[in-house]
């Protein structure tokens, strides 16, 4: 059986990264126009490797974000972008366009931090977050069997594919992050071994080389 390929991408840089603002429905307004330029050079890596091994759908989370970025790679590669809801990212409820820095200091932290609570009001918690984000991650991988598919979502994205990946429990308290950058690819891949096995394989995380020479925003 051909191997299933897994290929996650983060949104290229957003405005309301930019300017230091959660991005819920409200407060992602898009991409930056160096974002834009991001998304141009992840679409041409992409494409190229597209010719080599075909991508057999992409998938993108709601956030405006996150849709523009898809929408760029998904022109390149000639497929349709599947608007997945469950691939948003942590709903904000009340944080909504409010300040990042302001919120996490009266919060004491990001959501991992206390990830049994919410940091907002109509906030969804970190963990209520991972248990939907691996469910639509694992509903995807199963759907594509011995497929490649393109995720495009967030940071928290790629972590709560390592979650389950990895088979963290998806209530645990994480004592460990995953730095992702604007359009850092992650790709893991599921394989057969010689005794039958079937093995996944963190193959890249954050991958970059799409962008050698170009300046990148300090994290």
């Amino acid at each position: 059986m051909a191997s299933t390929d897994l290929v996650l991408a983060c949104h290229a840089e957003a405005t309301c990264d930019v300017a230091g603002i959660i991005g819920g429905p409200r407060g992602c307004t898009g991409l930056t126009a160096r974002g834009t330029r991001q998304a141009e050079r992840l679409a041409t890596r992409l494409a190229a490797e597209h010719r080599c091994r075909r991508f057999d759908a992409v998938y993108t989370s709601p956030r405006r974000r996150a849709a523009d970025t898809a929408t760029i790679i998904a022109g390149v590669l000639a497929l349709p972008a599947t608007v997945a809801e469950p691939l948003r990212d942590l709903d904000p409820g009340d944080a909504d366009g409010r300040p990042r820095h302001d919120v996490e200091a009266a919060f004491l932290g990001a959501p991992p931090d206390s990830p049994d609570q919410p940091y907002a009001a109509g906030a969804e918690t970190w963990n209520q977050y991972l248990r939907r984000a691996t469910g639509v991650l694992h509903a995807i991988a199963r759907r594509h069997r011995g497929q490649r598919v393109l995720v495009v979502g967030h940071p928290d994205t790629i972590t709560a594919c390592h979650v389950l990946l990895l088979a963290v429990a998806p209530d645990a308290r994480l004592g460990l992050r995953f730095h992702t950058d604007p359009t850092g690819l992650t790709w893991w891949r599921r394989e057969v071994d010689p005794v039958g096995r079937a093995v996944w394989i963190l193959a890249a995380h954050n991958d970059l080389a799409h962008l050698r020479g170009e300046p990148t925003a300090p994290s």
